[in-house]
């Protein structure tokens, strides 16, 4: 922060464009250079582009609160009863709720079992002649552990990966990609609306939600929303994480050749894909008051936008940011967030991506990736396809 502060310096991007949200990279990298703080006059948005100035805002609720994380005012209204957009107190016993079931302590009973079947799962595609990565590794896994744990089967299950896509891509602005997913995300929206406890698996983690309604730690009305919660924030950024990871493996051989060598490395090289790979291009707050960050006025009522794939890649804090090195300390990437809205569901995320990451290292000695296919998405960099190119069994 400084003392004397000006007018941000702008730029004519559509940071939701189809160009830029398939190749986002170059786009972030020129916001990055030309300045901490970026008015967007097309979306009407302040860029943060710069690691400090990031992790700085959003330890600060205060003044960037939580109440405008999405980029139209519908999907804000919508949220307004969850712990995503909103902040303490208000957020402070619905994150609780949120957390019972995904501190490490709860998830630690469930490791072996991601374990086997991350295992089993690419144990079955050995000797397939015709692989897509994407879709049968990095949508199906995580469908498969979620879908468990929330306790929901049949059409809920089949619909699952749509309804996740659905919910992230309507918190971009008004753009024709969130017209046409609001009527999906509608679908979800309105299954958790109407779910009871006695639909789910007893004994599942939704169940447990409606368990914690019962015991006061939370209002009945607000279990919707944490359900909502699990299945949106657990599926597409696991999904965009997992395709990422198969991505860079298969395109760094050599980077793979460290992690067959050295296992223990896969904590340390997840990391390193999120660092790499941003599963959120862009990530909402409502500005609260004026606010100065490197010479910039981000004015009151203002909405910014925290770039994390351009502060994951700042030289000012990353030495040679731009090459993919799983021997690199990346923990302190910002594409879980952090803060009080640190993202609850980073330690599912991390248990299913290690086990795929374990899973791969055993049985496979070598492989190659042909072109991902891009799928858009308002939030998530998403791999829609990544075909498998060639195999080497361990």
């Amino acid at each position: 922060m400084t003392a004397t502060s000006t007018a941000a310096p702008t730029s004519n991007v559509d940071l939701w464009s189809d160009e830029i949200l398939s190749d986002p990279y170059p786009t972030y990298a020129a916001l990055r250079e030309q300045a901490s703080v970026v008015y967007v006059p097309a979306n009407d948005l302040y860029a943060v582009t710069r690691y400090e100035p990031i992790r700085e805002a959003l330890a600060d609720w205060e003044t960037f609160s939580s109440v405008k994380v999405a980029f139209n005012d519908d999907m804000n209204a919508a949220l307004s009863h969850t712990s995503l957009a909103s902040d303490p107190p208000k957020h402070t016993p619905m994150r609780a709720a949120l957390m019972e079931n995904l501190s490490p302590r709860s998830l630690r009973p469930l490791k072996d079992d991601i374990d086997a079947k991350a295992d089993a799962l690419v144990a079955s595609l050995l000797d397939r002649p015709d692989v897509d990565l994407a879709k049968e590794i990095a949508k199906a896994f995580p469908i498969s552990i979620v879908c468990d744990l929330i306790g929901v089967t049949g059409h809920v299950k089949e619909n699952m990966l749509r309804w996740g896509e659905a919910a992230f891509n309507v918190l971009g602005p008004m753009n024709q990609r969130t017209i046409e997913n609001f009527p999906i995300a509608g679908e979800l929206f309105g299954w958790v609306m109407g779910v009871k406890a006695s639909d789910l698996t007893p004994g599942s983690m939704g169940r447990g939600v409606f368990d914690a309604a019962d015991r006061g730690m939370i209002p009945h009305e607000a279990a919707a929303g944490i359900i909502h919660q699990y299945i949106a924030a657990g599926l597409d950024t696991t999904i965009a994480e997992i395709g990422n990871a198969l991505h860079l493996f298969g395109t760094h051989p050599d980077q793979y050749a460290k992690l067959r060598s050295n296992p223990e490395l896969i904590p340390n090289a997840f990391n390193e894909v999120l660092r790499y790979y941003s599963a959120v291009h862009v990530w909402g707050r409502l500005v609260t008051k004026d606010v100065d960050i490197d010479g910039v006025t981000i004015p009151a009522g203002s909405q910014a936008g925290f770039i994390f794939a351009a502060g994951n890649r700042d030289p000012r804090h990353y030495d040679n940011p731009e090459a993919f090195d799983i021997t690199r300390n990346a923990s302190d990437h910002l594409s879980f967030g952090y803060g009080v809205h640190g993202c609850a569901g980073q330690g599912l995320a991390r248990l299913e991506a290690h086990a795929v990451l374990a899973a791969l290292v055993k049985h496979v000695r070598e492989y190659s990736v042909g072109e991902p296919v891009m799928t858009p998405s308002n939030t998530t960099r998403s791999i829609g396809s990544l075909p498998l190119t060639r195999l080497v069994k361990a």
